[in-house]
């Protein structure tokens, strides 16, 4: 989320050009290899079903919210189809795509599988007609990661968990920022999926370029597992409804953008912006809003039914 609400003032500051563009490199890409990690159930029959209830039935909900949001908060961008996704609302539809492309995809080996998807997240971007809509451009720019995480066993996803992994990582990390730092500055559109190589302005070394950045976020991406703990903290229920905060938080920070309420001009201000965007995360995964909102986002009622059967009991 913090991500989201500097990334209007980016062109304004190196400092924030360089955290944007370092959290970008990682962040989707390791949500999507975690996602196909916990995908092992796919294999079920009724999967479909569900996955139609857990996933296409909240799109089609929260496509609608946030269209008569974006018009009461006159946002132009409210003016799309239904399948041309608002906000984070492409992640919904490319992750039921991925479950469907897991029934060819887990017939092949885990090396030929991730290395055929990795060529088609490359080739898409020369098809200048595959884009934004139905989230096709990302659907295949992060099936490698999704594969990835699906192919992972718990034993080596915390191999990476040692204390010579833990060097390592932080070496890869270092040097990452580094290179973002360094480097003359690029497009965030190559960290996206969303957009053709022509539409990026490198036509013919798109596909090289893209497969640099798939190195560098599965690198990134390992290394940030590294420091995950093992066992459960004080944070971790928070992180338990992590789909809340994903759907939810673009209300925040699209009435931020709108309304131009984020300035960071002072080192005060920038500690002052992430203890709101905690205060925004933190609500978005408290009691009240899971149960609000559990009904739209899963389709359930389980926290309502609780707090029902307590106050009967």
């Amino acid at each position: 989320m913090f991500g989201h609400i500097i990334q209007p003032l980016t062109t304004e500051s190196e400092l924030l050009s360089v955290i944007y563009h370092f959290i970008y490199f990682f962040h989707m890409p390791a949500i999507i290899l975690i996602s196909g990690f916990f995908a092992k159930g796919s294999r079920h029959p009724k999967y479909l079903f569900s996955l139609i209830r857990k996933l296409i039935i909240p799109y089609i909900i929260f496509q609608a919210i946030y269209t008569v949001y974006y018009y009461l908060i006159n946002d132009s961008s409210w003016k799309t189809s239904l399948f041309e996704p608002h906000w984070s609302l492409w992640f919904l539809l490319s992750l039921f795509c991925w479950h469907i492309m897991l029934i060819g995809f887990k017939k092949l080996s885990p090396v030929v599988g991730i290395f055929v998807a990795i060529l088609l997240g490359l080739a898409v971007g020369y098809v200048d007609q595959i884009g934004h809509d139905y989230s096709l451009s990302r659907t295949f720019v992060f099936f490698p990661f999704f594969l990835t995480g699906y192919w992972l066993t718990k034993e080596q996803l915390f191999r990476v968990k040692s204390r010579r992994y833990r060097l390592i990582s932080l070496v890869i990390i270092l040097m990452a920022i580094g290179l973002i730092a360094f480097i003359p500055p690029f497009p965030s559109g190559w960290l996206y999926g969303s957009l053709s190589y022509a539409e990026l302005g490198q036509p013919l070394i798109g596909g090289m370029i893209r497969f640099l950045v798939y190195m560098i976020a599965f690198l990134l991406v390992f290394s940030i597992y590294a420091w995950v703990p093992k066992q459960e903290a004080l944070f971790t229920r928070f992180g338990q409804q992590t789909i809340y905060v994903y759907l939810l938080h673009g209300l925040f920070v699209q009435f931020f953008r709108e309304n131009n309420t984020i300035q960071i001009g002072s080192i005060q201000e920038f500690f002052l912006v992430m203890l709101l965007t905690l205060a925004i995360v933190l609500l978005l995964s408290s009691k009240p809003i899971f149960i609000s909102f559990q009904p739209i986002i899963e389709t359930k009622t389980t926290g309502l039914k609780k707090i029902v059967n307590k106050a009967s009991s």
